[in-house]
């Protein structure tokens, strides 16, 4: 942690919607004039898209067991280690760019599924943002989550968390759906041991709930809509958190425990920007404090 060069990272699977968490955040730092350098979680892959796809079709010919995005054998757990440390004392550090699709790849005149090439963070930021998979991240030899200032966690069910995978993917990406369910099965034991730990780190968690059938993710025509789903937000220290506040600002909501609030999945942007605006206020506080 740094109070001159903060670090906010967003965790969360794929298809968990750290996404939509990261629009927000882009929202709150232009409306309130914070310089943040914003980093993307797959930059950090290992393999590019095509040498991946080469490598687990070699290895499911072989019999051997397929490579997922989750582990340390397809990541650079150890650059982005050296990315938040080096930011926390220096506000700078390299990173490069994951290019996922054609339109984003012609910017750079480089094919869909490529990296550009490693540079240095732009000079005088306010803040490092982290959108991705492992923004809190701990094995023997890495320790990401030790770095963040403020961690949030983004976890839906995981049913529905399946369901918005398959629709990602299928519709945005080109997979069949046996592909992404392959995916989803070859990918368990990463998911067990490298996603599912990262939220007991979090500072706070946001986690979508339906109350429609989810039942059988993989036959589901449709992603459960906000109005049909509650955001359940948990926060690892409840002292500080205005919670009378909340409850009267956001209809519908409920305490489910002491540190625990419970919106309508329609209300989830209000209350992010509820919840997170005071929390970067104290940080540009901090931060001028420091300089």
């Amino acid at each position: 942690m740094s109070a001159k060069h903060p670090i906010i990272a967003i965790t969360g699977s794929s298809g968990a919607g750290t996404s939509t968490v990261r629009k927000v955040f882009e929202s709150l730092f232009r409306r309130e004039g914070v310089a943040a350098a914003i980093v993307e979680g797959d930059s950090f892959h290992r393999y590019e898209r095509a040498e991946l796809r080469r490598m687990n079709s070699e290895r499911e010919a072989q019999g051997e067991s397929y490579l997922s995005l989750f582990g340390p054998d397809t990541n650079l757990f150890e650059h982005l280690e050296t990315l938040f440390r080096a930011y926390s004392e220096t506000g700078m550090g390299l990173y490069r760019r994951y290019l996922h699709d054609k339109e984003t790849a012609a910017a750079f005149n480089q094919s869909p599924g490529t990296f550009t090439p490693w540079e240095e963070l732009a000079q005088d930021t306010d803040l490092l943002f982290y959108e991705g998979l492992h923004g809190a991240v701990r094995t023997p030899t890495v320790d990401v989550a030790r770095y963040p200032d403020l961690l949030i966690g983004v976890t839906p069910v995981i049913n529905l968390e399946w369901i918005q995978k398959i629709h990602r993917d299928t519709r945005m990406r080109g997979y069949s759906r046996e592909a992404v369910m392959h995916a989803i099965l070859a990918r368990m034991s990463d998911y067990v041991h490298y996603i599912v730990p990262q939220f007991e780190l979090t500072h706070i968690n946001f986690q979508r709930v339906p109350i429609v059938d989810t039942s059988n993710p993989f036959i589901a025509r449709d992603i459960p809509t906000a109005g049909e789903c509650m955001v359940v937000i948990r926060f690892a220290d409840p002292r500080g958190v205005d919670f009378p506040y909340l409850l009267t600002m956001i209809q519908g909501a409920f305490m489910s425990r002491a540190n625990t609030i419970v919106i309508p999945g329609d209300r989830q942007d209000l209350a992010m920007q509820l919840i997170l605006t005071p929390l970067i206020w104290r940080l540009m506080a901090r931060r001028h404090g420091a300089e």
